[in-house]
């Protein structure tokens, strides 16, 4: 056990869930007063131990699934009933469930109505058998052979006779049918979820823990590519921001508060010394100024581009509360100011919608034009950088073969406190094709690659202590 517990932790961290020495022996210690036979209690067990944030819990349950999930049926031997089909008259070939699929839908109708789970799993290993074609050494994820399966199972087809079975064809209300109808998709998910456990067990047998375990991980939330997120990641992600904003503005007021101390106070110093013989052994500084910066921020919102700045305007503002101001403007061909969309208890869905209705931010063909937004930034908004703006620019710096408008931008990057361009495009290619950002980049503060939480937390965390500096760094 002690040697499957050092696999999982390693395959933890492999993941990117923080798991310290000190965590890894407590969950030893904690396992020694667990009920080992109850995978759950064993899940609840490790889970209380080595987690210690909830977005992780998706991570942890993928691994966990692996190292310490069931075995495949056909392993158990006696246990549950046998192997496949042994006593239940499952078996290819001969009772129920040895002709078509119809006969496997009855069988398992009948197992998940009344409840024999070990009957559930002796059905699901024989349709795996069946129709998963599963073979040793082929580079096959599990999702297809559980594909394979469900596809000949008829997942709707058993959901319909459940839900016939466990009316009865007795009259009912509609709370009765309701109950029924979520009976059902549970039992029809009970068999998704024990058929993944065999498919998953069966190539643990073939390929080992940490090469399924691998194959298998479950990107954490801070983690997630920002440019390619599903819908349902899009949605992890907002969830994640607000506590991770929370987060970096108490960091920056304490950066404030316990920060550096002011410049040395030269009369004070002299006087405190008379009392030592003119020894200064008590220096005085003067205490220092402590003022929020005002940040301004330029987003290119063309294409894809548009949910990397989406991410970034809301870390922005859950964070405004740390700020004296914040002023946002949205770009591709034309330049537009939108901080009234995003304000910090605006709904960002209806903002976005209303930013590209309202906003004047497409001119000719709405292809991206930084050099021709960067001029329209000095011309008509000359008065919103000043020497306190903290000047954040997002976008991938390809200008689509057009001027790039380099004096303008300098005029911006002179005139704000720091610059800081926020590039979610790979480094690799950056400087490519219509490329130019090393032409933005080499007269900005900072320009950092961000294409997730994890790397949009880093900047603003490096953002905090570099802000008042002027040096020319390119990550």
């Amino acid at each position: 056990m002690i040697t499957a517990l050092a696999e999982f932790v390693h395959e933890l961290r492999a993941v990117g869930i923080p798991v310290s020495m000190v965590e890894a022996i407590d969950a030893a210690k904690a396992i020694e007063h667990t009920d080992l036979a109850s995978r759950e209690n064993l899940r609840a067990t490790l889970g209380a131990t080595l987690v210690k944030s909830p977005r992780h819990y998706g991570a942890f349950d993928r691994a966990f699934d692996v190292y310490f999930g069931l075995a495949p049926i056909g392993e158990l031997g006696s246990e549950d009933g046998g192997g496949p089909g042994a006593g239940d008259g499952t078996a290819e070939g001969g009772g129920r469930g040895g002709g078509g699929s119809g006969d496997l839908l009855d069988a398992f109708v009948e197992a998940l109505v009344s409840g024999d789970s070990g009957r559930v799993r002796s059905l699901i290993a024989l349709a795996v058998d069946r129709h998963a074609a599963m073979q040793p050494g082929r580079p096959v994820g599990g999702r297809y052979y559980a594909y394979r399966v469900l596809r000949r199972i008829d997942t709707d087809e058993l959901l319909a006779r459940l839900l016939a079975a466990l009316s009865s064809g007795s009259p009912s209300g509609e709370i009765d049918d309701r109950i029924d109808h979520e009976r059902a998709e549970a039992l029809v998910q009970q068999v998704r979820d024990r058929l993944e456990q065999e498919i998953t067990g069966r190539l643990i047998s073939d390929r080992g823990r940490s090469q399924v375990a691998g194959n298998r991980r479950l990107p954490l939330v801070e983690d997630i590519d920002l440019m390619h997120a599903t819908r349902v990641e899009i949605e992890e992600v907002e969830a994640a921001i607000k506590p991770l904003a929370r987060k970096l503005a108490t960091r920056l007021g304490q950066r404030r508060r316990h920060g550096a101390k002011g410049r040395l106070d030269v009369r004070r110093t002299i006087r405190r010394s008379l009392g030592h013989g003119g020894v200064l052994l008590d220096p005085r500084f003067r205490p220092p100024r402590k003022s929020k910066p005002e940040i301004v921020i330029l987003c290119d919102v063309s294409g894809s581009m548009a949910t990397f700045a989406r991410f970034t305007m809301q870390l922005t503002y859950a964070i405004a509360a740390e700020l004296s101001k914040v002023r946002v403007f949205a770009f591709i061909d034309g330049l537009d100011e939108v901080t009234e969309f995003f304000g910090p208890d605006t709904d960002f869905a209806d903002g976005l919608i209303r930013m590209s209705r309202e906003a004047d931010i497409v001119r000719r063909d709405g292809h991206s034009d930084y050099g021709s937004s960067f001029t329209e930034m000095c011309e008509k908004y000359s008065d919103a950088v000043t020497s306190r703006s903290t000047v954040i620019i997002t976008g991938d710096a390809r200008n689509n073969y057009r001027d790039v408008g380099l004096e303008a931008f300098a005029q911006i990057v002179d005139r704000a406190r720091s610059t800081f361009w926020l590039n979610p495009e790979p480094r690799r290619f950056w400087d490519t094709g219509d490329s130019v950002m090393s032409q933005y980049g080499s007269i900005c503060d900072t320009v950092d690659q961000v294409r997730s939480l994890r790397q949009l937390e880093a900047f603003v965390e490096r953002a905090a202590l570099r802000v008042g500096a002027r040096p020319r760094i390119v990550n």
